[in-house]
């Protein structure tokens, strides 16, 4: 009875990962919108954990662009996905960080960039880091209309293995995620 009495408060106890968004930049340029941003987190120990013992971590920023309808819900203008991926290769000693614009897949097809660093640490800077990140076209944006950027920065747990996926459940130690939004017209200097 005790244990079912201490389990919650357990849960309570818990934090979920911090995420401080120190800067989150939007700027216009003649061929569309780019997005610049540095995110500041630490990795909880069990999802450090999990990449020592050769599991991938997948991360995905989000950028969504919508203008604003007083007759109507919110249009969306345009969308934009960077997918992530932070590996350890035991036999190299070595991570890799993998970047796409498309789902990243185990199959290695597909275009993607990927980088191998010797400190967690190195690679982790490559998550936190997004530089003139294209986000829009110049023909999606309309400099009249009122519209916003949502961003969503967020840890994936569905990519995880199903035992990790189980066992992430309820578990603020896998929750790293941040979301803002930014006038575009006051930002970009309408």
């Amino acid at each position: 009875m005790a244990f079912v009495l201490l389990w919650p408060l357990a849960m309570v106890a818990r934090a979920e990962t911090p995420v401080t968004l120190t800067e989150l930049r939007a700027e216009r340029a003649q061929d569309g919108l780019y997005l610049s941003t540095q995110l500041k987190f630490d990795l909880s120990q069990p999802v450090e954990e999990a990449l020592y013992k050769g599991i991938p971590v997948y991360f995905i920023a989000e950028a969504d662009i919508v203008r604003e309808r007083w007759y109507w819900s919110d249009a969306q203008v345009a969308s934009a996905r960077r997918y992530m991926r932070v590996s350890y290769q035991p036999l190299t000693r070595r991570w890799r960080f993998a970047s796409s614009s498309e789902p990243l897949s185990n199959a290695g097809l597909g275009v993607n960039f990927g980088q191998y660093y010797d400190q967690l640490s190195d690679a982790m800077a490559a998550v936190q880091r997004i530089s003139q990140w294209k986000i829009a076209d110049a023909s999606d944006l309309d400099v009249d209309a009122r519209q916003t950027l949502r961003f969503r920065f967020y840890l994936d747990s569905s990519q995880l293995p199903r035992t990790f996926q189980l066992g992430a459940v309820g578990q603020s130690d896998w929750h790293i995620s941040v979301e803002r939004r930014i006038d575009l017209t006051r930002e970009t200097g309408k």
